[in-house]
């Protein structure tokens, strides 16, 4: 059975090649982090990139003034910056990846660019036992917009299904269900591509 797809959201850094541009916008991301509650131990020190951006703004004048060696030290500053900017993406990316919802906010709020990349999710299917003796609830994972879901279940360990009412949902439930007794469960998604496989049974003993 096919695998549903969701989509992470990913800091992205733009470091502008332009020295000046450059300086503005490690210096935006910077005043962005400071204060904001989504950041509370910046990794690195905000302190730290911030010598990071007056070292390179150093160097940058000094390679105006055409002096021997001045525009390969520039350069070294830049890259200098460019790495603590980077580790500063990868702990603004662990704070949006702890919050997934609200990640693609997380990440603009430090002034840093999103991009949405495709991600495989684990499909759940499970079987519970419902409100009331004899009943069961059935629950999966959604497989994405305008899908339908077609639902079986057997008594005799899956030698013969039969089947239950489709439905728009991802879940559905059943009643009637005799207690003590074994019972297997399946389901199948389809969407205008096609219908994917029939997925691995789960079986439940009733109470």
């Amino acid at each position: 059975m096919s695998t549903p797809i969701a989509h992470r959201s990913v800091a992205v850094l733009k470091l502008p090649r332009p020295v000046p541009a450059a300086l503005t916008y490690s210096r935006n991301i910077v005043t962005a982090m400071t204060g904001n509650k989504s950041f509370p131990t910046p990794t690195p020190p905000l302190t730290d990139v911030t010598t990071a951006i007056n070292d390179l703004d150093q160097a940058e004048q000094a390679a105006l003034t055409k002096v021997h060696g001045a525009v390969a030290t520039r350069n070294q500053q830049r890259l200098a910056l460019l790495a603590k900017l980077e580790l500063l993406r990868g702990y603004v990316q662990n704070i949006a990846d702890a919050d997934r919802e609200q990640a693609s906010g997380i990440i603009q709020s430090a002034n840093m660019q999103v991009r949405k990349v495709p991600t495989r999710v684990k499909r759940v299917f499970a079987a519970k036992q419902g409100a009331v003796s004899g009943s069961v609830t059935l629950v999966t994972a959604s497989a994405g917009r305008r899908a339908s879901y077609d639902w079986e279940w057997s008594s005799d360990g899956g030698k013969t299904w039969q089947a239950l009412p489709t439905t728009l949902q991802t879940k559905t439930s059943m009643t009637g269900l005799q207690p003590a007794a074994s019972y297997s469960f399946r389901y199948r998604f389809v969407v205008k591509t096609g219908v994917g496989d029939w997925s691995q049974p789960v079986s439940i003993l009733m109470k």
